[in-house]
């Protein structure tokens, strides 16, 4: 019997592209001379898409695969997925929820701890040789402090829990109120940010929450506010984030997500009350592997004619 022919949009681990090479026929076109011409070639065969919460699957291409009938995401994020052309010719979609919660929301707080208490600057600030010169500047406690959530879902019920072990109260900014928690809630994010003392952003990205953090919600959080986001780079108005930082307008960022990521604005690196990272809030070996294994579950459990384990359309 013919293996199924699936196509990845972009390189995978070692060990997830030989897991799904043993299972099926897979194309990789980034490694041919001609990539364009040999999606043209392999196009009519193609039954799933295997991509990254990232690298998503853009209408031109979904476009160009008459027998494309599912898109396996190795991630939560299907933003850069066309869902409603999914829908529209039934293609399936799956993410992988919850294997990652935990390592992105450690990051979210470590982000927190690191703006807040300058650790990198600190890092700095002794390898540099400045600590025999001057003290560094004083930092500021979480304890006793309001943390600000941005999208109460997942891994914001994560950060949540993790930050109350720190004595911090919690806020939270979502569609809707949720009833299933005691947080209190505010209609804006906005309104979330002018009561907080710190704002994570941890909503889903797309459309609707393009830049919704933007100078006003900056304003805002206030010149001792800090802002940390984990979600998507397109949550944050980037020029009004870079304008706030260098007014003084708020206290620091914590950055793992970014418009242009990899390349990101060269203006972010200015910044010692800014801490990046390269969009690594999934990025520990266990949990990459368990994303790993969700994708290829959900792409066996489509070919084997079972109900998908974690279906998004």
């Amino acid at each position: 019997m013919r293996k199924p022919e699936i196509l990845l949009t972009g390189p995978f681990s070692e060990a997830d592209t030989a897991a799904l090479q043993n299972d099926y026929v897979v194309h990789q076109p980034w490694l041919q001379p001609d990539p364009d011409a040999y999606l043209s070639e392999v196009a009519p065969h193609v039954r799933a898409i295997a991509t990254t919460g990232t690298l998503g699957a853009s209408l031109d291409l979904m476009q160009r695969l008459p027998a494309l009938e599912l898109v396996a995401t190795f991630g939560v994020g299907v933003d850069a997925i066309d869902l409603d052309y999914a829908r529209s010719r039934r293609i399936g979609v799956t993410n992988t929820p919850d294997v990652l919660t935990d390592d992105v929301a450690d990051l979210a707080i470590g982000l927190l701890l690191a703006v807040s208490r300058k650790i990198a600057l600190g890092d700095r600030w002794v390898r540099d040789g400045r600590w025999p010169k001057a003290p560094m500047p004083l930092t500021t406690s979480l304890a006793g402090k309001t943390l600000g959530i941005l999208g109460l879902g997942r891994i914001g019920r994560a950060i949540a829990s993790r930050a109350q072990a720190f004595g911090m109260d919690i806020l939270y900014t979502a569609r809707s109120p949720r009833a299933d928690v005691a947080y209190g809630f505010r209609p804006t994010a906005k309104d979330l940010a002018h009561d907080c003392d710190s704002l994570v952003v941890s909503a889903a990205g797309g459309a609707a929450t393009r830049g919704v953090v933007d100078r006003s919600v900056l304003r805002a959080l206030g010149p001792r506010g800090f802002v940390v986001n984990i979600a998507r780079g397109s949550l944050i108005d980037e020029p009004a984030l870079i304008a706030a930082l260098t007014a003084g307008e708020i206290a620091g960022a914590g950055l793992d997500v970014f418009w242009d990521e990899p390349d990101i604005n060269p203006a972010f690196a200015r910044f010692e009350n800014v801490v990046l990272q390269p969009h690594a809030g999934s990025g520990t070996r266990e949990t990459r592997a368990a994303i790993g294994r969700l994708m290829r579950a959900n792409l066996a459990a489509y070919f084997a004619g079972e109900p998908l384990i974690t279906p998004v359309i």
